[in-house]
Parts: structure tokens; sequence; C-alpha cells
């Protein structure tokens, strides 16, 4: 057998080969150069590795393929094979708890996205659905690298299965700090969260450019899909921030309430705030006039620990709030109206955002809680021709999906089908309670009075005095307080003041329950 020599250079025993990995590390972890670096922090972006280090704990990261490379040739690809080849792959932990991550370098092709690149993230998000941990994407991409071609497009398909295999199953979370644009913005939306950073991060599928192309309108990537766009108008964004570090601090607070995986429970804090405290100030925070608005966060605030909560979409259908808080350490999910805007009517946009919220918390075993104050669905043309049935059938079939712990409190309005789909008694709330301010109908009592004693009125020597007598007696008939919880359909009417312990205990009650769906390979929700 014949040994060949090494080659000229190269070293020849183990502290060698040692030191030569080091420097080849080094040249990794440095990336492609100092230029590209301060060109990076010249748009006001960190690199990939610096956010890792403020996402995760730190000394935790661990690297996958660091020292991966493509194989394309052509159009120069042969000469240029940077190591990582533009996505920063690996896990580390976030308080302790396991997290896997991929984080694009955009001073490497763009953080395109080419063949090898794609295997690297379709091999870290296998590894973290085998591990059943939290996948966090940091987003800072150019799309496709062209000159890979369909080789390239390919690798997004493989990243669009494995985030539809994941759902459900870990939560994904995709933090924008950078462009995504075409078919690379299908992959956040198929995750459970979306961040974005204003100004540096843009979301669209065809760019202004294409717009202005097809249609003639001209608009700037921001005005186009930047965080403000997707966080109040399309909803495509869950959280919009202002710099990086806030985002990523946010990031790990949502992780924070978030379990591991379907299989267990969110992580439960040590809670000094009393569960048998009494709020008095809910008895003057609601005003009993069912016209007169108020702010429905406040309310939460009072009920939740310490008064701490996380709003999702906060921004987007203001009329519907839902955020993530606990109670007694346990995290829960709220869904809410908010009488503040629109009166906190269920509108198409209201329906889908406390749709897909209801299906998260579900999802990884989250308890709902659900406050009712809603006078029905919003009516009008647009609303009817945009689906409003199918939208809102949406919120109904969450609903009735769940098998969480589920609680419902009737604050005050709770008017015909709205009513029923914001989580009642009939379509499988657990518990339901109501406050004494609580108003349970068909329908206001000023619109019931018109249908029902239409003669009555029409015939009256005054009719609007008539109007105002029928007003009183239907109120008086099938308005008050008692009229649900003495044919069964609200558990108790409780003192407001003592909300927060009741759904304590409640909820205590509610940890061991279980339920079983029909079995099937899925349901088929509305669209």
């Amino acid at each position: 057998m014949t040994v060949l020599d090494d080659a000229p250079g190269e070293p020849t025993d183990a502290r060698g080969r040692v030191a030569e990995l080091h420097e080849i590390r080094a040249q990794a972890l440095a990336g492609p150069s100092e230029k590209a670096t301060r060109a990076q922090h010249a748009k006001g972006k960190l690199t990939a590795r610096e956010r890792i280090e403020l996402l995760l704990d730190p000394g935790s990261f661990r690297e996958v393929e660091q020292l991966r490379r493509h194989r394309a040739t052509g159009f120069g690809l042969e000469t240029k094979k940077p190591y990582t080849d533009g996505v920063i792959t690996g896990w580390g932990t976030v308080d302790g708890r396991t997290v896997f991550v991929y984080a694009h370098d955009f001073r490497i092709f763009g953080g395109a996205l080419g063949e090898a690149h794609a295997t690297k993230i379709h091999k870290i998000m296998d590894m973290a659905i085998a591990a059943g941990a939290p996948l966090v994407s940091l987003n800072d991409g150019a799309g496709a690298r062209i000159q890979e071609g369909v080789s390239a497009l390919a690798g997004y398909g493989g990243i669009f299965q494995r985030n539809t295999r994941a759902s459900g199953v870990i939560p994904q979370i995709s933090v924008m700090l950078g462009p995504c644009a075409g078919g690379a913005a299908y992959s956040p939306a198929l995750t459970d969260f979306v961040f974005m950073v204003r100004e540096t991060s843009q979301m669209f599928i065809t760019g202004p450019d294409v717009v202005k192309a097809v249609t003639g309108e001209e608009i700037s990537q921001n005005g186009l899909g930047g965080a403000d766009v997707h966080a109040e108008t399309s909803g495509v964004c869950h959280f919009a921030y202002d710099d990086e570090e806030t985002c990523i601090a946010e990031v790990r607070y949502l992780l924070s309430l978030l379990p591991q995986n379907n299989r267990e429970n969110p992580p439960r804090a040590e809670n000094t705030d009393e569960a048998e405290r009494r709020s008095d100030v809910l008895l003057d925070l609601v005003p009993a006039d069912g016209n007169r608005p108020y702010d429905m966060t406040k309310v939460i605030e009072e009920i939740v620990d310490d008064g701490e909560y996380l709003e999702v979409h906060e921004r987007w259908a203001r009329n519907i709030i839902c955020a993530l808080a606990r109670m007694d350490g346990q995290v829960v999910g709220i869904v809410a109206n908010q009488p503040q805007a629109l009166a906190g009517v269920l509108d198409i946009e209201a329906s889908e955002k406390a749709a897909r919220f209801v299906q998260m918390c579900d999802a990884f075993n989250i308890p709902i809680l659900t406050f009712l104050d809603v006078p029905g669905f919003l009516p009008g043309v647009d609303q009817e021709h945009g689906g409003i049935i199918r939208h809102g059938a949406k919120l109904l079939y969450a609903y009735c999906n769940a098998t969480v712990p589920r609680i419902s409190l009737i604050l005050r309005k709770a008017y015909g089908g709205a009513y029923i789909v914001m989580d009642s008694q009939s379509i499988g709330a657990d518990l339901t309670y109501a406050w004494p301010t609580n108003e349970i109908a068909v329908m206001g009592a000023e619109g019931a009075a018109n249908v029902i004693f239409r003669r009555q009125i029409a015939d009256a020597e005054d009719p609007e005095a008539m109007r105002a007598r029928m007003v009183k007696e239907y109120k008086s008939e099938l308005m008050h307080p008692y009229y649900a919880a003495e044919r069964g359909l609200v558990d108790d009417v409780i003192d407001p003041a003592e909300t927060r312990e009741v759904l304590i205990r409640s909820l205590a009650m509610l940890q061991t329950k279980h339920a079983d769906l029909p079995s099937r390979k899925h349901g088929n929700p509305p669209q």
C-alpha cells in the first residue's frame, strides 16, 4: 500500500490539526469581512451572531454545521464558498430551557437561500421537532439565491413542509429583522408568532417595483410591507418594536409563557400576588350603562397577576383583545371584547384574530378565559360581502374544538349570535360566570321592543311613551341579571371584586380536565 505524503504546508500532527481547526472556526465566526459587518451596522442592524447572543442565555449556544459550504458552480459561485453559507443554525437555552434557532447572515450572499443553506435549516427544524423544543428564526434574507435556480426554490418547499408538520407541536416564532420577499414570506406566515422591527424589516409577496409595473401604484418598501403596515392593517405581524434589542427581549418573554411542546404545560411562575385579592376598583371601572365605553385592559390588569400581560396583535382588530397572562402563576390566554373600539363588536378581523389565538392556546395547553361585553356582530354590506358568516364561524369552530379549560365571564352586554360564539356554555365552556351588570339577550331591549311590540307602539296615542314602557317591560322580563342563571345558562352571578379569586379557584379545579375529540384525520375548519 502506498502512503501519500501530506501536501506542503499542511499540519502533520494532532496539535497542528487542532490549531488549523481553531483558525477555520475563527474565520467562520468573524464572517466575510469587517467591511460587511460595518455595512450591516450602518443600516441599524445587528449581525446574525449578535442577535443569537441577545436571544439565548450567555454561553449556551451550540452551533450546527458551522463549516458547511455550498457546492454550486457557475455565475462565479465556485470562487465564493464562505463557511456557514449565510445561515447560522444551532440550539441554546432561554431561561434554562432548550430553544433551537436559525439566523440568516445578510453579510453572506445577502442571506439568500441556496441548497446548502436550506439543508441546514431543514436539519435544525427536524432537530427541534424531534427534541420537542421551540424554534426561533431570525430572518434577514434576500429570498432565493438566483444563481442556484430551482434548487433554491425547492429549499423553501422543505421549510414550508416542516413549518406545517411542526404546527401545534412546538412553538414556532419568526423574527423579521430585514427584508423577506416573495415565497420566503410564507414561512413566517405558517408560524405561531411574527415579530417585526420598524424601518429595517419588510414583508411582501411582490415588491414596490412589481406593484408599480403591474398596477401603476407607487409605494415605498415600508409603506407596502413595513412593520406598522403588518401590525395595524394586514394582521401579518403580531408584535412590532422600534429596535432589535427590545424585539428580541420580548421574544424571550414570550417564550417564558409557552411550553416546550404540545405534550407539556407552560411553565408555572412563583407568584406573590394573593389569589384572594379583592378588586373593589372593578365596581367602578365598568359602567352599568351598556352604552358607555370603558377600557377592558384596565379590567384585565386588575384581575391577572401583578397586572402584567402580553397582548398579541395589539394594534390589529382592536375591538377584541387577545393576551397571555398569569393567574396565580399559571399561564392563561385571555380573549376579551374591547368596548373602546367599535363598541366591542365582532367583525371579520376580530373573529380571525381571536380564532387563531384560541387555536394556539388549545394547541399548547393554555387555559382560555373569555371576557364578554359584546353587542353583536358588526352590521354592514362590506361585512356581509366580505364573508362575516364564514369568518365568524372560524371563531365558533376554534372554541368548539378546544379541549383546554375554558371559563367565560359576562361583564355587561352579551347579545345575539356574538354571545353564543364567544364561548358560551352552550358551545362547551366549562364554567360561565356573570357580573350583576350582565345583559344576556337576543338583542338590545330597544331593538327587541321595536320588533315584538311594533303594532302596540304604532297604534298608541303616544308612540314614544309606549316604546319606553315596552322597553322597560322587556328588560324586566327577559334581561334582568339573573334570567340566564335561573335557567342554568350561567353557573353563578358573582361580585366583580371577587373575580380574581373565583377564576383562580376555577382554574385549579379544571387543571386535571381531560377531553377527547372524535377520531378523525383532521377537521375542515371554515375558510
